[in-house]
């Protein structure tokens, strides 16, 4: 029958767990002294001892799974505060440095004679062959075409075609811009154009022109775009043409565009000129005698 079916394992389990009660009943009906009690007492000693280390370990892996568990949560708060923690200082860091660069901008347009528009880049060209950017002032703000746009480094392109919140601008180094240039050191004059995304160069010098590497390229101010005097690029290579009378002279653009954020439009760039800024001042022209307008053409 299926009740006399009994399994070794729990009557084993049984028995032990059994033995050490035995054991003590036993002990207080024999006498301490009794020879035959020591075997028994030694027995029930060591199962008592390793019932004891069995359930002290146990307690120790519990209270250790336990501390475990809790030095990960704690660690995973820490993991998240510590993020949270890089993403304030990142935010912090980003907002020192716009500070600069609007101290700077400021500074820059403060201490110039220009009539100067401030203007964030908000787009790029996606077309690779050219090099335009698309900036967040329009004819709204007062902006035309082939007005001069400007870094604080130095000169960056002009507005070709502008709408009515914003602009596209083409920059020196598209194959379609020309500026008209002058190297600084030696006054040689020739045309800047654009030679790639990075790139342009000076075109149309004579071969006997004094053209040197490191030479800084400025703006002649005859293209009445930009005004006279305003870096433009550094001379990085210069070759004598040997089948012609010219001089190839490539061009680094003194702005970075790919690093520029702000930019500047230039307002009253027309006979303006930034070698004698005392040209420019209202005091040093000669005084006119203003006549009244006849509104009615009568001389």
């Amino acid at each position: 029958m299926s009740f006399l079916q009994l399994d070794p394992k729990k009557v084993a389990a049984i028995v032990i767990f059994m033995i050490p009660l035995l054991l003590l009943n036993m002990k207080h009906n024999f006498p301490n002294d009794a020879w035959y009690t020591r075997p028994l007492t030694f027995a029930t000693g060591l199962i008592q001892s390793g019932y004891s280390s069995f359930s002290n370990a146990v307690r120790n892996v519990a209270s250790h799974y336990l501390w475990l568990l809790k030095i990960k949560e704690e660690n995973r708060q820490l993991i998240q505060d510590n993020d949270l923690l890089k993403a304030k200082l990142t935010e912090l860091e980003e907002l020192r440095i716009e500070n600069n660069q609007l101290s700077d901008l400021l500074k820059f347009k403060r201490s110039s004679p220009m009539e100067l528009l401030s203007a964030k880049i908000i787009g790029h060209d996606p077309i690779v062959e050219h090099s335009t950017l698309v900036i967040n002032r329009g004819t709204h703000h007062g902006v035309k075409a082939g007005m001069a746009v400007i870094s604080v480094e130095g000169a960056v392109g002009y507005i070709f075609r502008p709408e009515l919140m914003t602009s596209q601008i083409l920059l020196l180094t598209d194959r379609y811009s020309v500026i008209d240039s002058v190297v600084q050191r030696s006054r040689a004059r020739g045309v800047v154009e654009g030679k790639s995304q990075k790139e342009c160069r000076l075109r149309y010098l004579e071969r006997g022109d004094d053209v040197k590497v490191g030479d800084l390229v400025v703006t002649s101010g005859l293209d009445n775009i930009f005004p006279r005097g305003f870096p433009v690029a550094t001379v990085t290579k210069v070759e004598s043409d040997p089948l012609g009378t010219s001089q190839r002279v490539d061009l680094l653009p003194v702005a970075n565009t790919n690093e520029l954020e702000d930019l500047f439009i230039i307002l009253n760039s027309n006979h303006l000129n930034l070698l004698d800024p005392e040209a420019d001042r209202p005091e040093a022209a000669p005084a006119q005698k203003r006549t009244p307008s006849n509104k009615k053409g009568v001389p």
